[in-house]
């Protein structure tokens, strides 16, 4: 395989970091950002001439662009950007403040879109790139108790799906990620946060809650197996610009997307008598 240089977000712990071990353990080069360098200081001692880490907060947008410069200075080139690092916070939208939200879409949206503008000028200079944007199923279906995870990674989804068709003919690639559970720490005590619960959705939400706080260490995804598939993609000829990974996420979005043709159908004749008569459809460039 062509060695590859990579920027991955969150790699500290995670799929991020299952990431980082796999792209090393193949011979690429990793810039890990990470808020605690040291919390990577093993994969440091480990591979000291293809790793880097770098401190970095993925909500300051201002950061972006002196970690591409970070990665370019150091390996002479960027052939990979994984914009990894996410959290979730659990509870009823009355429950959910602005503050909370707007953090979630600064993590998921904001700083990420930050990060690909930052590396797009390298990757177009090229001629190639890859950007692996890690999002969730929770990024194409949503359920109670979920909305601000969901908001941010909806936006992370529409957003990366117009930039996809806006650098592809710049030789540049873009997928979406759309992981189920994995055994990470996404649903740790110390990473999964939980809004008061409010007397109104108490009840409503008590299996929510319990299934998201009761899964840390039981997820029947491994982080190993899923890096080496996205390591494999990224050094293949062609990837998807939507990956669901892991059997969950497959039969959930399948079923997500069948139920949405059936009722899209169900209301068809509906939906089309809103359109003046005799206009013809709209020509769209796309």
């Amino acid at each position: 395989m062509t060695t590859q240089t990579w920027i991955i977000t969150g790699a500290s712990r995670g799929l991020g970091r299952a990431l980082a071990e796999a792209a090393l353990g193949a011979g690429d080069r990793v810039v890990a950002a990470v808020r605690r360098p040291e919390s990577v200081a093993d994969l440091a001692a480990a591979y000291p001439r293809t790793f880097l880490a770098a401190r970095f907060d993925a909500r300051d947008v201002d950061a972006a662009g002196e970690l591409a410069r970070v990665a370019l200075d150091r390996f002479g080139g960027l052939d990979v950007l994984v914009n990894n690092a996410g959290r979730a916070v659990v509870g009823a939208v009355e429950e959910v403040g602005d503050a909370q939200l707007r953090e979630l879409m600064d993590l998921h949206l904001f700083g990420p879109a930050a990060l690909v503008r930052a590396v797009l000028p390298a990757m177009r200079a090229r001629g190639a790139g890859t950007i692996v944007q890690m999002s969730s199923q929770g990024g194409r279906m949503s359920f109670p108790g979920v909305s601000a995870y969901s908001a941010s990674k909806f936006a992370l989804e529409g957003w990366s799906e117009a930039l996809a068709g806006e650098v592809a003919p710049f030789g540049i690639r873009v997928m979406i990620v759309e992981p189920s559970r994995f055994r990470t720490e996404f649903n740790a005590g110390d990473v999964l946060e939980f809004t008061e619960a409010s007397e109104t959705y108490r009840d409503l939400l008590a299996a929510v809650r319990a299934d998201m706080a009761g899964a840390d260490g039981r997820q029947e995804g491994d982080p190993a197996r899923a890096a080496r598939i996205i390591l494999s993609l990224v050094h293949g000829d062609e990837v998807p610009l939507r990956l669901p990974l892991g059997r969950e996420a497959v039969e959930r979005i399948s079923g997500m997307y069948r139920r949405g043709l059936e009722e899209v159908e169900r209301w068809a004749e509906t939906a089309r008598a809103a359109d003046f008569e005799g206009v013809p459809a709209s020509a769209r460039p796309i």
